[in-house]
């Protein structure tokens, strides 16, 4: 068994910035988080606003940041932990939080969303934990296999026609088994779970739209997946039962919204970043 690392590799992993990039300083985060949540309320699109800035700020390797938009969203004061608005709506920000993160792992990968699901972790309050699920209900079992196969192709579907068979085949060429993996992540962790809003956090088509906008916009230089998924968000106006924020979101204006906060969200957070950067040269 290995225990320890040899010193030249130990040396060696310390090069090349291993950290993630630490918050920005709190008053331009509020600022920006301020700004854009004004809007989100006179659009009533309060959830679709705290899943594009959890997925924005996962995205740009802020962890630090997800524990001060979990405070901002859910106290009057987030510097004040006695201005907590309820126990009930803290609950409920958080499972959106932590569904959001989930969800974004398909986009940007394993390592960014543990960082910043372990930084929401560290700034959820006991009592809001210990009302969050522990259970597991993604795990794939041979009865469940079908069903989240069809929920995977039923997505997809639903983003990419009239061209889904075409892109089903084309990702299948690059690799036989991609776009069966695609297809299972797609049941299992993108689509809405099947219980509707019985099931804590969850979120639906349109803010799993909402999802992919953020985390692709964020990331940068993804174009043709950026998109595909703009595409699958416009869509889905199309589906069943819209509430209303489910209207606004998948509206032109509202995708032009979703572009444009997290845009603005990206600027403000990486502003000290790009300073940095110029200093350099």
């Amino acid at each position: 068994m290995v225990k320890h690392l040899p010193p030249v590799i130990k040396q060696l992993l310390t090069l090349r910035n291993p950290e993630a990039w630490p918050s920005p300083p709190i008053e331009r985060l509020h600022g920006v988080f301020a700004r854009t949540l004004n809007e989100a309320k006179q659009l009533n699109a309060e959830t679709g606003w705290l899943v594009l800035s959890t997925c924005t700020l996962l995205t740009t390797n802020r962890p630090s940041a997800m524990g001060h938009l979990y405070r901002f969203a859910t106290r009057s004061d987030p510097c004040s932990a006695e201005t907590r608005r309820n126990l009930e709506d803290a609950i409920n920000r958080a499972a959106i939080m932590r569904e959001a993160a989930l969800k974004s792992v398909i986009f940007v990968g394993v390592p960014r969303t543990i960082l910043s699901l372990a930084s929401l972790r560290e700034a959820v309050e006991d009592d809001v934990y210990a009302a969050l699920r522990k259970h597991v209900i993604r795990d794939a079992k041979p009865q469940n296999i079908e069903a989240t196969i069809e929920r995977g192709m039923a997505l997809w579907k639903s983003i990419y026609e009239p061209h889904a068979v075409k892109l089903y085949n084309k990702l299948g060429d690059l690799h036989p088994d991609f776009i069966a993996f695609v297809i299972q992540a797609y049941g299992t962790i993108l689509s809405p779970l099947p219980r509707g809003q019985l099931e804590q956090g969850n979120l639906t088509r349109a803010l799993g739209s909402v999802v992919a906008i953020a985390t692709l916009r964020a990331e940068g230089r993804v174009g043709p997946q950026l998109t595909s998924h703009v595409f699958g968000l416009l869509k889905a106006r199309y589906e069943k039962d819209l509430n209303e924020e489910d209207k606004f979101l998948p509206s032109d204006e509202g995708t032009e919204w979703v572009i444009r906060k997290v845009d603005e969200i990206v600027d403000a957070v990486t502003a000290a970043q790009d300073t940095l950067a110029r200093g350099k040269l």
